[in-house]
């Protein structure tokens, strides 16, 4: 019996200090890129700067990191898994988000969820994935998730994971920039790891530029302090370009209800739908001279929920889609609905002119 406690107590004091030795290697190991960090243009565009009173066509997708097929539920969402089925499933449905794009033959195009060398996704190198569809665009690439090995689940770790957004354009961009946003400093910042959201330029003929913005903005560990942070830091940089006289398109996954009442009409009669992250979007935080576009023809959702698998009367948001400073007509907006085939979200296009 004593050489049973004994033992007992041996493989307590291991167990501690693995989870310890663990707990500080995701601590020591947790770092963020510096802001204001300059991003460098590559690609191969074809034209140089865009026109004011001309249409142009820009697509918004997060793509997933690849993983969300339709049947697919996320641990973090409240379902049961952690990494993409397969390399070839993943492949499959990053290729799929590309054409889809590219189907709308678009001037401007922003990604997000876009992994590389991460263990969830395969170490797949998805950027590549998407510029083999578009190899006469111009684009950027802002890391805006990265994380050390995340032990949990335990059956299946989630691993360590790599992620980025990315902005193409048809046109030479001349300048990018990564502005890194507010995101908590406690020990939630673990699950939010450095977001951010990235500027790239492009000229417009007879001088000033169009930005244009993508962002992604947080979801897991925020809270109405860093929600109100992030947006403020977003809003005022915009209006700070539009008092330059540049045109500003703001596009991405803001992990907000973007019109702020998404939730209730696409899922009627079903209550009051609550998953933390799907607040409101702060429209009194917005300056006059930015609008959300959202003159939809008809109201489609752009996320699931990934507790579940889909399938139609599954609660649905809108949470991705455009904003656009005064000097910017919103012509048209369409949110896809593509029945999420290939990613928990639904692409978004939209139609704008520089005035």
């Amino acid at each position: 019996m004593r050489k049973f406690f004994k033992f007992l107590l041996i493989l307590i004091l291991i167990v501690i200090l693995v989870a310890g030795g663990y707990f500080a290697y995701v601590f020591l190991s947790y770092s963020r890129l510096e802001d204001n960090l300059a991003l460098t243009p590559a690609g191969n565009a074809e034209k140089q700067s865009v026109n004011k009173g001309q249409i142009y066509t820009v697509i918004t997708q997060n793509i997933g990191f690849g993983a969300y097929s339709q049947d697919f539920t996320f641990f973090m969402d409240g379902g049961k898994e952690s990494w993409g089925r397969s390399e070839e499933e993943v492949t499959s449905n990053v290729t799929e988000a590309a054409l889809t794009a590219k189907g709308y033959d678009p001037d401007f195009i922003l990604f997000q969820e876009v992994d590389f060398d991460s263990t969830r996704s395969y170490h797949i190198d998805e950027s590549k994935l998407i510029m083999e569809q578009f190899t006469k665009y111009d684009y950027t690439a802002a890391v805006n998730y990265h994380s050390a090995f995340l032990m949990y689940p335990i059956l299946k770790p989630h691993g360590a994971s790599n992620s980025e957004i990315m902005t193409l354009s048809r046109y030479d961009i001349t300048a990018g920039l990564r502005r890194s946003l507010p995101i908590s400093t406690g020990i939630s910042k673990l699950l939010d790891l450095d977001r951010c959201y990235s500027k790239s330029r492009v000229a417009v003929a007879g001088g000033k530029e169009l930005i244009l913005y993508n962002v992604h903005l947080s979801a897991y560990g925020g809270s109405d302090e860093i929600r109100t942070g992030q947006m403020t830091m977003l809003f005022n940089d915009m209006k700070a370009e539009y008092e330059a006289g540049n045109y500003c398109v703001c596009g991405g996954d803001f992990n907000h209800d973007f019109t702020g009442t998404s939730t209730q009409e696409l899922n009627p009669g079903t209550g009051t739908t609550d998953f933390g992250w799907a607040q409101p979007f702060p429209a009194d935080l917005l300056p006059d001279c930015i609008t959300r576009c959202t003159n939809y023809a008809k109201l489609e959702p752009t996320c699931r929920n990934c507790d579940v698998p889909y399938e139609e009367g599954n609660f649905t948001i809108i949470v991705d889609g455009f904003l656009v400073t005064s000097n910017v007509t919103c012509v048209s907006v369409e949110n896809v609905n593509k029945k999420f085939v290939y990613s928990d979200h639904n692409p978004v296009r939209m139609q704008f002119i520089l005035k």
